[in-house]
């Protein structure tokens, strides 16, 4: 579904991604695990088309969306839960799911939502609050509700449970799972590689804007390399 080939990415003279190659196949859920710094958020904006390529080719589907603007690309199927959550604070819960939804057909909107309020039940007991009167848990339900009001054919999850209690983490990594088993396909992008190891068909270890390593989830957690340097044992 996602072919990318030697991409590359600058913020003034510094080199953020440095000739990343990788791939996604449908249905796939393909983790990207590397340290702060090592350019896994700038890859995933990269692709979204929010941070401009300097060098390289994205192919989503079949088509070659390297110069396509980011509002395409979303409407192409590539919807993102940003880090940090981003949702927009003042308005309701429910303006920010109808936001995700502005590529959509209106007749479907209300239906899409249902489905978001039957995954996370604390958005529909609260969706007239502004979004920004939610804990950074339900912050983060929101952001991963709104991306998938898009419909995305590929959806782009990054840093999902950054800042969460161990609780939430697992609540948060629960939906992923069951994203995953309805074959929706996901690129993930997540400090705490163990989750993201046991939940990946494939995973790719970023450094400094490389990829230094790359195999099965279950590959990488036996892997003595990733295991001192990210997973602590």
């Amino acid at each position: 579904m996602l072919r990318v080939q030697g991409l590359e990415s600058c913020y003034g003279r510094i080199k953020a991604l440095k000739g990343i190659s990788m791939e996604v196949r449908r249905g796939e859920t393909v983790a990207l695990v590397g340290a702060n710094g090592a350019g896994k958020t700038t890859f995933l904006r990269t692709l979204s088309g929010v941070q401009p390529m300097s060098a390289g080719s994205i192919v989503f589907d079949g088509e070659d969306i390297s110069k396509l603007r980011s509002d395409k690309r979303m409407r192409r199927g590539i919807c993102q839960s940003p880090e940090g959550r981003q949702v927009f604070g003042p308005l309701s819960i429910e303006d920010n799911l109808r936001l995700g939804a502005y590529t959509q057909p209106r007749h479907q909107v209300a239906g899409d939502m249902e489905k978001i309020f039957t995954m996370f039940p604390i958005l529909k007991e609260k969706r007239l609050q502004p979004a920004g009167t939610l804990s950074g848990g339900q912050q983060q339900m929101l952001a991963i509700g709104r991306a998938l009001m898009g419909r995305p054919r590929l959806l782009l999850l990054d840093e999902p449970s950054m800042g969460l209690a161990p609780l939430l983490v697992q609540e948060v990594f629960d939906v992923i799972k069951t994203l995953k088993s309805q074959g929706m396909t996901i690129l993930l992008v997540e400090q705490n590689a163990l989750a993201a190891l046991d939940i990946a068909d494939r995973a790719y270890v970023l450094e400094t804007g490389c990829v230094t390593l790359t195999g099965t989830g279950n590959e990488l957690v036996r892997n003595d390399q990733v295991r001192a340097a990210y997973l602590g044992m």
